[in-house]
């Protein structure tokens, strides 16, 4: 799915313009930014494939879902239901609440900094406090994302080959198809590659670019075989496991910064005109 047609998409769904329940339109309201992430947004798309749309937004959630006793963290929407598997032109949407996306993107969670890296014409709804986040990207990066990336590799490898538990992503017709779950196969490789790149340049580059993207694709159409997969995830991790410690990037994020962002953000939201929020 091409960027207008994912743009189009999304403005039809009926999550976006309904008002189905409190939290989908305090989503709505608050929006600061909505990006297409996903395989669409990496590139990775495969011509036949079942391509759902993925997309992520943050919001300021009103004040009295901060202080009172019903916090707001993140509104889920899907146009199929829940527990359905989405299929080919399905939207599945996750709204974080500010806060909520701004503690994991400083723990480097892999899917949450996507918003920071994808290209503007994949950015659906952008604020200026949307624009000034995606501006700011340094102040996330550190040494600290490589063990996110690290972490959740090293476990998608080991339920590919086997070793941990169960292959919980289990698509049955591509196992049919090539004797194993490629899809999964393709994200487990990606996310070992971008690991290396964000503790190596502390940016990530989307659509990922050939010849690397060219070789994942080929990987989703049973090209490659699990035994190669495995061997190419193994020797990626050794290389991410290194840069834990070489990476040129900080040892810890800007949180100072990040923080004055978050509260600045906060208290334009709310129409806040008090002294320092830090203090109250």
């Amino acid at each position: 799915m091409d960027p207008a047609e994912a743009r189009g998409t999304v403005e039809s769904a009926a999550w976006v313009t309904g008002a189905e329940d409190g939290d989908r339109q305090l989503a709505i309201d608050g929006m600061l930014l909505l990006c297409v992430v996903g395989s669409t947004v990496h590139g990775l798309a495969v011509k036949d494939g079942v391509e759902d749309l993925d997309v992520m937004g943050l919001c300021c959630e009103p004040a009295r879902r901060v202080l009172g006793l019903e916090p707001f963290e993140q509104w889920v929407g899907r146009t199929k239901g829940m527990g359905q598997r989405s299929e080919a032109g399905d939207v599945d949407a996750v709204v974080y609440s500010l806060r909520k996306w701004t503690r994991l993107a400083l723990q480097g969670n892999p899917t949450v900094l996507l918003p920071l890296f994808v290209p503007p014409d994949h950015v659906l709804i952008e604020t200026s406090a949307g624009r000034a986040l995606r501006e700011m990207g340094d102040a996330f990066a550190s040494r600290r994302a490589g063990h996110r990336f690290l972490g959740y590799a090293t476990a998608q490898r080991e339920r590919l080959e086997g070793t941990r538990g169960q292959l919980r992503v289990h698509r049955p017709e591509l196992v049919a198809l090539y004797g194993f779950d490629t899809k999964f196969a393709g994200h487990l490789l990606r996310l070992v590659h971008q690991g290396i790149e964000y503790l190596t340049t502390g940016r990530l580059v989307l659509p990922i670019p050939d010849p690397l993207g060219a070789h994942l694709r080929n990987v989703r159409t049973g090209k490659v075989a699990l035994p190669d997969v495995i061997a190419e995830a193994a020797e990626a991790e050794a290389r991410l496991k290194d840069l834990l410690t070489t990476s040129p990037l900080p040892e810890h994020p800007d949180v100072d910064r990040v923080e004055a962002f978050l509260l600045q953000t906060y208290r334009d939201a709310w129409g806040w005109s008090g002294g320092d929020l830090r203090r109250v």
